[in-house]
């Protein structure tokens, strides 16, 4: 071998061998341990050091720091940021989204996390770094929970769903480092649907990976030697098939808790969120929008604070999550998919809706124009009864495309039972079953008649239902109803209605009720009538007193009388007349409408 090219690969292997170097001198990575730390108030500008971070694989490089300042009181009362430079690959790449919680250190003393940016197309990578005082304060926070959470219910209510700042707004503006939020299994189309929302959040979504690993919220084998300062870190709100993680940094690891990001990721206060590793595929550059793209890896702990300055987790333990299964079915084709869902008030219902809404895109995209899905699902939850849940939603019956619909009601399922004021729910498990019809399949009621208009107490009534279905001839149905053996004689009518015109009173008495609680809510669901059904029903004029979610039909005026003086204590709602069903005939359709047949008892 030629001895230039022999001493070239003997340099090449030893300088593999090295330490990483920043301004020429070799540096150590830092370790998981006590570090000492500078403290804000001790830094001065011109103070040279340098930052961790991952640009490739799982292997964090330095990165050279030059201190501007102390910027007092800069995101709030107390709240001191300190400005710097970035060189290195960051003055290429800009302060990118991932690269929140990377640690700085001065002389070997950590002085806080990179966590914020300020303009978008400065030539210079100019930081914003948390000070790890702030950081530190994590550990004492108790399960108190903050104000200004991060999540798709409270945009609604707080009226900030509105268009993001422009570019003047931005400028000189500190504003935390974008969290990539990533999506493995989810289509382009899904992400630009709820974009808008992440968007208002903070949350830049990208579509992303995750390693088959991230099936489950057990730490994986090696836990105790991850998440070193520098290191990716991921919280995980859904794994599996499904997998959704938000991407950040490692500050601090005292070999047992871990400190991450340098500002909240959705600032919820206490959580119990999988925790996992990284791996950065690469460093999108952009004066822009610069971002990392990684994959989470394996879980190795549970987050369990959520905080204005930074994240905390705990190496070594898990965070329930919800197993969930969704099959799919076709005509010829059924696919299943299994996820684990982070369980939260206000994230899990609408993880819920994300999840449904993008499971049937390939077969919203495949199928044709006309298409009836129907949804059969069953929710297991701690110490109480299981939520059994039924809907059909079919094209034209609403405002949105049916996935949409359909995921928004599988949402409000779970948007009841986390927001009842007595007790959380433990969820245990989740199945769901959509099946698709290439076909639009509703039918209204038309009007019905009684083959005899006359009948004695306890004597039978038949009669015939006329049904008319979408683009079809008008479909007749025939019934048998047995009058009660008690009703008066005189004049009455049969209700011949669809599911939603019998719940609509309940959902109504429900909706006033702000009481209920957990068993409750559970109960008033699984009351409900299904919308592909028929129900024939006798009307009588006592009224119907809806109580918590007991439903008391026929009550007598003076019992009535009691109960509206507040004397059981309960909140109660009543309406003028009892319609109980009598007969319920299915139908391979959603059925719409009502009408009254009269009838003569002698």
């Amino acid at each position: 071998m030629n001895r230039s090219v022999a001493a070239a690969c003997v340099l090449c292997a030893a300088s593999a061998c090295l330490p990483a170097q920043t301004g020429g001198v070799a540096m150590e990575r830092p370790a998981a341990g006590p570090v000492e730390i500078l403290r804000s108030s001790e830094v001065r500008a011109g103070m040279q050091g340098v930052a961790w971070t991952v640009f490739e694989g799982t292997d964090p490089e330095p990165i050279p720091v030059d201190i501007i300042g102390l910027w007092k009181n800069a995101w709030g009362p107390r709240q001191d940021v300190i400005l710097a430079k970035l060189g290195g690959k960051a003055a290429r790449t800009n302060v990118a989204g991932g690269m929140s919680g990377s640690p700085v250190y001065v002389d070997g003393k950590l002085i806080g996390a990179i966590a914020l940016r300020i303009s978008v197309f400065s030539p210079d990578a100019i930081c914003g770094i948390t000070p790890i005082e702030h950081m530190i304060e994590i550990n004492e926070l108790d399960a108190s929970q903050p104000s200004a959470q991060k999540t798709p219910q409270s945009l609604g209510e707080r009226a900030e769903l509105r268009p993001p700042p422009g570019l003047l707004e931005q400028a000189g503006a500190l504003i935390p480092i974008e969290t990539p939020l990533a999506f493995s299994g989810f289509h382009e189309s899904t992400l630009r649907e709820f974009r808008p929302i992440f968007d208002q959040m903070g949350i830049r979504a990208v579509q992303g990976g995750a390693a088959g690993s991230l099936r489950s919220s057990t730490p994986a084998p090696g836990w105790q030697n991850s998440l070193r300062p520098g290191d990716a870190i991921a919280g995980v709100l859904l794994s599996g098939d499904l997998n959704i993680t938000g991407l950040g940094t490692v500050t601090y690891n005292d070999g047992k808790r871990v400190l991450g990001f340098g500002h909240s990721f959705f600032n919820l206060g206490p959580v119990n969120m999988p925790m996992s590793k990284g791996e950065v595929l690469m460093v999108l550059s952009s004066q822009f929008q610069p971002n990392k793209f990684a994959n989470a890896t394996e879980v190795v702990g549970a987050l369990r604070q959520d905080r204005h300055s930074g994240i905390m987790g705990l190496l070594g333990e898990t965070a329930e999550t919800i197993p969930v299964t969704v099959e799919v079915r076709t005509p010829g084709q059924s696919k299943q998919f299994n996820f684990n869902a982070f369980q939260h008030p206000r994230w899990t219902p609408f993880l819920m809706l994300l999840s449904v809404f993008n499971t049937l895109q390939d077969i919203n995209e495949s199928a044709a124009d006309e298409a009836t899905f129907t949804l059969n699902g069953e929710v297991e939850i701690e110490g109480m009864e299981p939520l059994k849940v039924r809907n059909r939603i079919a094209s034209g019956a609403g405002p949105m495309p049916p996935p949409m619909q359909m995921a928004a009601w599988w949402a409000d399922r779970f948007n009841r039972l986390f927001q009842n004021p007595a007790l959380p729910p433990q969820v245990k498990r989740v199945r769901a079953v959509i099946e698709m019809v290439p076909e639009r399949r509703t039918a209204a009621i038309e009007s019905a008649w009684l083959d005899t208009n006359e009948v004695l107490p306890g004597g039978e009534l038949t009669g015939k239902i006329y049904l008319r279905p979408w683009r079809v001839g008008r479909v007749v149905r025939d019934f048998r109803i047995q009058i009660p053996a008690g009703m008066p004689r005189g004049e009455h009518r049969l209700l011949v209605s669809d599911g939603a015109t019998l719940n609509r009173p309940q959902m109504m008495a429900v909706m006033t009720n702000r009481f209920l609680d957990l068993r409750q809510v559970i109960s008033v669901m699984n009351q409900e009538r299904g919308n592909d059904q028929v129900y024939v029903s006798v009307v009588e004029s006592r009224p119907t007193v809806y109580a918590d979610d007991q439903e008391l039909p026929g009550v007598p005026p003076s019992v009535l009388n009691v109960m509206q003086t507040g004397r059981s204590g309960r909140p109660i709602t009543s309406i003028m007349e009892t319609a109980r069903p009598q007969i319920v005939l299915a139908a391979d359709e959603i059925v719409t409408g009502s009408t009254v047949i009269r009838f003569r008892v002698k």
